[in-house]
Order: C-alpha cells, then sequence, then structure tokens
C-alpha cells in the first residue's frame, strides 16, 4: 500500500528548471556557510591584529584568558597544556580560524574545513565558555551546532568542491 507516501522525490539535476521550494531548499546552507566563514576569518584577524592579545600575560592577552578559564574548565588539562606555550597556541588558533574561515567562504574541502570549525568551537566551549550559566549565552556550543550541517553537507555548489566535482564527472552532478 502507498498511501501517504511521497512519490516526488526526484532531485532535479543542476541544470534543469527548479521550483522555488527546490531552489530554496538546494541553497538553504549557503547562508550558515557564509556566516561561519566570515565570522571564523574574522576572528582569526581580529586575534593576529590586537596588540593585546599575542602575550602570555597582560591585560587582554591569551595567557591571562586561559588562567582565568582554568578552574572553570570542562578539562583543565587542555589548557594546561596550552599554556606551556600560550602564544604558540594563540597562533595556533588565528591561523587556524582563518584556515577554516577561507576554506569554509571558497567551499575548499568543505566537510574538512567544517570539521576544524567544529573541532576549534568544540576546544573553546570545554575550556573558555564551559562555566557560562545559563548554557545557551555561550556563543561556541552554538558554533558547534552551527558547524555540524557543513560537515555533513560539505559545500555541494558555489565552490571550489564543486567546480572540481564537475571536471571529474562533465555528465552532470546533482
Amino acid at each position: 500500500m502507498t498511501q501517504g507516501m511521497r512519490t516526488d522525490t526526484r532531485i532535479p539535476r543542476l541544470n534543469e528548471p527548479r521550483s522555488l521550494r527546490d531552489t530554496a531548499t538546494h541553497y538553504a546552507l549557503l547562508p550558515l556557510r557564509l556566516f561561519l566563514g566570515v565570522t571564523f576569518l574574522y576572528a582569526g584577524l581580529d586575534k593576529l591584529t590586537d596588540s593585546a592579545f599575542m602575550h602570555s600575560s597582560g591585560a587582554g592577552s591569551i595567557g591571562d584568558t586561559m588562567r582565568a578559564a582554568h578552574d572553570s574548565a570542562a578539562i583543565p588539562a587542555l589548557i594546561d597544556l596550552a599554556l606551556k606555550s600560550p602564544v604558540g597556541f594563540g597562533y595556533a588558533i588565528a591561523l587556524g580560524e582563518l584556515a577554516v574561515g577561507i576554506a569554509t567562504l571558497l567551499g575548499l574541502v568543505g566537510r574538512l574545513a567544517a570539521l576544524g570549525g567544529a573541532l576549534i568551537s568544540l576546544s573553546l566551549w570545554l575550556t573558555v565558555s564551559w562555566a557560562t550559566t545559563p548554557y545557551y549565552y555561550g556563543n561556541d556550543l552554538a558554533y558547534l551546532m552551527a558547524w555540524l550541517p557543513l560537515i555533513l553537507a560539505g559545500a555541494p555548489y558555489l565552490s571550489v568542491d564543486a567546480a572540481w566535482r564537475a571536471r571529474r564527472w562533465p555528465g552532470g552532478y546533482r
């Protein structure tokens, strides 16, 4: 018996005409990808250009921020590890955010970029913003959840990944 089952589940190919609903569904993740890409690019640049951030101590420094979060972190051992070289860790986070932001905006290895963004967000949530009460005031958990759809979907359109796929399969990709 087929009552209640959808029969119109065929996905149109890339060059076929689409309804407004199909077009909206197809591009649904693009605003999320743009937001996360721009945000992580900005976060990385902000850290690299902040004169106080890349120091092991002092107001606004990465070292003081980590020491302040140590006792309230879910995994203080992560902070202990970073405190062995706070400036090096600061550069690693900033360059990681830059790489994730650029790759996400370009759609270059989209799933890998999203995984990198999720790992950065997870590490910040488990350390710096763990003690935020109530939990939904902390933004790192929200960023972690926002990366998950991009890990699952990648960057299937308007991306370097899509261009590579189109070159590999000239007949079309749906």
